[in-house]
């Protein structure tokens, strides 16, 4: 029953009697055992312990364990990036011939991930409006539909997912409702509370913080029915294992321990030891840092809204009249997360050049930093998206996406004047 900002420094890791303090970094690839017939209880998943660290890793493990409690979860499994996360997260439930449908305001990789690659898998996706109707979204739902997705705040579009109605209509269809829960971080915002059934992140955005290390997490609720005839392969032997059936071996880790033992032996997309231990890094100052993150995007989106001379339209939750501002303050009461999406007046060029007078703020392929980041999403990260995709996921040719740092607001807002007044 502790609070947020106490699990972020004490859950996952306990030291005993004698033992260090701080989180040790366990860089060993395997560990050592004293009879073959415990190493083939490892194997055959009826003994519990490290042996490879592609599985599993004493400082991996309790860095899982720690994310898991922050989101109130029964599991959590690393992973080398945010990407290999979503992935994992969706190959542990579909798989050729099989549906799934999503949100259109989502990430840009994630869009080419879930039309481009998985389309190549056989895997079809069908996305939506997630402002639509139930009547609308539920047009998109077919028999062979596995799983629904969606992002807390979209990137770059700063739209808020109404967590409740979507994992709603999900469950009215037999299927779990993923949640990438990237910019809100489970300070913000825990899913599982309003119905979702598994959270993804990119660690290396917020979760980290600084910007040293790629990394990503599945989180598994633990609530969702793995056995209501839509997922055999939860419910029948898997041979790999000599016959196990992951729902009567596992129960409600069911879901994780497949994407751990199935997924991850084969994919191997594992997080590392020294990775695991910058990620903890982060976790243990991420209640601080998110509540410095929210005030000064507070003040610049009121700012940005006061120049209308330059600004088109400013994106953000607090501010007044804000299409997403209700939801806002439904999920995200303690804070808003530190990213704005903005548009320039003028289109294109004139954003470019805008970033191009920026001094303090620096121009990267990051967000969620501890310094100030901006981005053009149109000629960067979405840049492979049509027009169409584009304005599906509420990116104009003038969009800015601006990531308030740690630095003192009158500092950012100083940079942000002198730019827009050479425009």
């Amino acid at each position: 029953n502790m609070k947020i900002s106490t699990k972020c420094l004490h859950s996952g890791y306990h030291p005993g009697n004698g033992e260090a303090r701080a989180l040790p970094i366990y860089q060993s690839t395997t560990f050592t055992y004293e009879s073959t017939e415990h190493v083939g209880e490892l194997f055959d998943l009826k003994a519990s312990g490290h042996f490879y660290t592609r599985l599993s890793n004493p400082t991996v493990d309790a860095v899982e364990q720690k994310i898991a409690d922050l989101e109130g979860g029964v599991g959590a499994l690393c992973t080398s990036s945010g990407q290999a996360a979503t992935t994992l997260a969706i190959l542990n439930i579909l798989h050729a011939g099989d549906h799934m449908v999503s949100t259109a305001t989502i990430y840009g990789g994630t869009v080419n991930l879930f039309a481009v690659t998985m389309k190549k898998m056989g895997i079809d996706v069908t996305f939506v409006d997630a402002d639509a109707s139930d009547e609308e979204i539920q047009k998109a739902f077919r028999p062979n539909t596995k799983a629904m997705f969606g992002e807390t705040i979209a990137n770059p579009a700063i739209a808020v997912l109404d967590i409740e109605r979507l994992a709603n209509i999900a469950h009215r269809n037999g299927v779990p409702f993923i949640v990438d829960n990237t910019f809100a971080t489970p300070v913000l915002c825990r899913p599982f509370e309003f119905g979702a059934d598994i959270v993804t992140h990119s660690t290396t955005k917020y979760m980290d913080g600084h910007a040293v290390q790629l990394g990503g997490v599945i989180v598994d609720s633990g609530n969702f029915d793995w056995t209501n005839g839509k997922f055999p392969e939860y419910t029948e032997p898997d041979e790999s294992y000599h016959g196990l059936v992951y729902t009567q071996a596992f129960g409600k880790a069911a879901y994780i321990t497949k994407a751990r033992v199935q997924m991850m032996r084969d994919l191997g997309t594992a997080q590392t030891p020294m990775g695991a231990f910058l990620l903890n890094l982060g976790l243990e100052t991420l209640p601080l840092r998110m509540e410095k993150h929210c005030r000064n995007a507070e003040k610049v989106a009121e700012y940005l809204a006061s120049r209308t001379d330059k600004i088109e339209f400013v994106n953000y939750p607090t501010l007044p009249g804000d299409k997403y501002h209700d939801l806002a303050e439904k999920y995200l009461p303690d804070g808003k997360s530190g990213v704005i999406a903005f548009s320039i007046k003028g289109g294109r060029e004139v954003a470019a050049k805008f970033i191009d007078h920026l001094k303090l703020a620096s121009l990267v392929v990051h967000v969620a930093d501890i310094r100030t980041c901006v981005l053009h999403p149109a000629s960067s990260t979405h840049r492979q998206l049509t027009d169409e995709q584009l304005v599906a996921g509420g990116i104009t040719p003038g969009l800015i996406r601006f990531s308030c740092g740690l630095e003192d607001i009158e500092d950012i807002l100083a940079d942000i004047k002198q730019a827009l007044d050479q425009l």
